[in-house]
């Protein structure tokens, strides 16, 4: 039996690249409660943290085969950011909400990226709340992300 290498980190260096090329800013949401995770915990929110990974926000940004490592600031304090890519869990343009949700490699009951999607654009709805719809037109900056298994 052949053992197929993992598309995520290739679909992750793809999609930054589309939206990089967009003139989009790439942002990650990352599962963060296992110890592997490396980022500033005051910074995770219900065990997970969306990261800017845009050039403008980070330096040395590498997305290997198996982590994604850069050093950003946080409240203005230096930080070597690893997430091993397993934990990744969505790669998104923060201006549109375009992008990609991945499964969770180990996901907990009732987890799932179909509820981390529903979240991400419930809370996407909730700011678009009060404006004027166009007819036809994409209003807010929901994502749309797909699911890959």
């Amino acid at each position: 039996m052949v053992k197929v290498k993992s598309k995520r980190p290739y679909l992750l260096r793809a999609l930054f690249e589309w939206i990089v090329d967009s003139g989009l800013t790439p942002y990650i949401l990352v599962a963060a409660s296992d110890p592997d995770v490396v980022v500033p915990r005051q910074h995770v929110s219900d065990g997970k943290i969306v990261l800017n990974v845009s050039s403008a926000a980070v330096r040395d940004l590498a997305f290997d085969d198996d982590l994604v490592r850069f050093n950003g600031r946080f409240s203005g304090t230096p930080f070597a950011v690893t997430v091993p890519v397993v934990h990744v869990l969505a790669i998104y343009a923060r201006e549109t909400g375009e992008g990609m949700m991945f499964e969770p490699e180990q996901s907990s009951p009732g987890t799932s990226a179909e509820s981390e999607l529903r979240a991400l654009s419930d809370s996407g709805k909730k700011a678009d709340r009060g404006k004027k719809s166009n007819a036809g037109k994409k209003t807010g900056p929901g994502p749309h992300l797909k699911v890959i298994k």
